[in-house]
């Protein structure tokens, strides 16, 4: 099903009052009409069938730039309806948005929500031109485990293991990773200081959890010639610690990879004040222009 409407709908259907607290007035000028396809399939795995909602602008004149959203909930929860206020400074930009959900840990454990993630970028190339969607101009994001995900979807070369269950073949990259507070060194949360059970439970009872642990971890995918990175990580955060941030910028750096930090002073895991996201997503947006990545 395809529906056409007007962003301010979106906006009222979402409620302006959360959109407000995450982005400035600036970035939430209303733009054109989207053609809305919701919950496309883009993978049946295990008997599950793994959806993704996609927003396109109604101008189909040209080919547009695809913003992925995956959203976070440590693996274990959430979903793509609960956080589509994030859209939406992308949408008021003129960006195409796909809001994308993935296996929970209650339907398959590691790896799957990071195969699940790979597939679903896949599907996005492999139906671009049926929606008007530049390939090659494709930004991932996500919040906390959605961070994570989005630099694995973003980092892993073609050819990784996590790929072979695609029905998609087309090769698929990624232009640039917005990571917000994500999860770097998967292994660090599973024991020790920095222990989380969302890290624990995502892995379940598996007997040697520490290979995969490294292999689902972004910092092991770092590699020359990656895609741009900016990342935006409060140094107060108690469930993501802030070094999972600074291991990577550091890591990025010596690979060459361009990247930014961006640090919140104080900041928890997310919940920033306005002024802080407004800094945040200016950032983000004048990263993204560097990269040639405008609608």
């Amino acid at each position: 099903m395809r529906t056409t409407l007007r962003l301010s709908l979106l906006l009222a259907a979402l409620g302006a009052a959360p959109a407000a607290a995450q982005a400035p007035d600036a970035i939430l000028t209303l733009g054109n009409g989207y053609d809305i396809s919701p919950n496309q399939v883009y993978g049946r795995f295990n008997g599950w069938d793994a959806k993704l909602d996609l927003y396109v602008p109604h101008d189909t004149t040209r080919t547009h730039p695809v913003l992925i959203y995956i959203h976070g909930g440590g693996w274990m929860f959430g979903n793509k309806e609960e956080s589509a206020f994030e859209l939406l400074p992308y949408l008021a930009q003129g960006w195409a948005v796909a809001n994308v959900e993935y296996r929970l840990a209650e339907v398959s454990l590691a790896p799957a929500a990071v195969a699940d993630c790979r597939c679903a970028l896949r599907w996005l190339v492999a139906n671009a031109k049926r929606y008007h969607l530049d390939p090659a101009r494709i930004v991932v994001t996500g919040h906390s485990a959605g961070g994570h995900l989005a630099l694995t979807t973003g980092m892993a070369p073609d050819g990784n293991p996590f790929d072979r269950e695609c029905p998609y073949s087309p090769e698929a990259h990624v232009a640039a990773i917005v990571n917000w507070f994500g999860i770097t060194d998967v292994a660090d949360l599973l024991e020790g200081a920095n222990r989380q059970g969302y890290a624990v439970g995502w892995f379940g009872p598996m007997l040697d959890r520490e290979p995969l642990a490294r292999a689902t971890s972004p910092l092991s995918m770092v590699r020359a010639g990656g895609p741009p990175v900016i990342t935006i990580h409060g140094d107060a955060d108690p469930t993501v610690p802030y070094q999972h941030a600074v291991r990577l910028h550091r890591a990025l750096d010596a690979a060459g990879v361009k990247n930014q930090l961006i640090t919140i002073p104080k900041g928890g895991h997310g919940g920033f004040s306005n002024p802080e996201t407004i800094r945040a997503y200016r950032a983000i947006f004048e990263f993204l222009g560097r990269a040639g990545l405008t609608p």
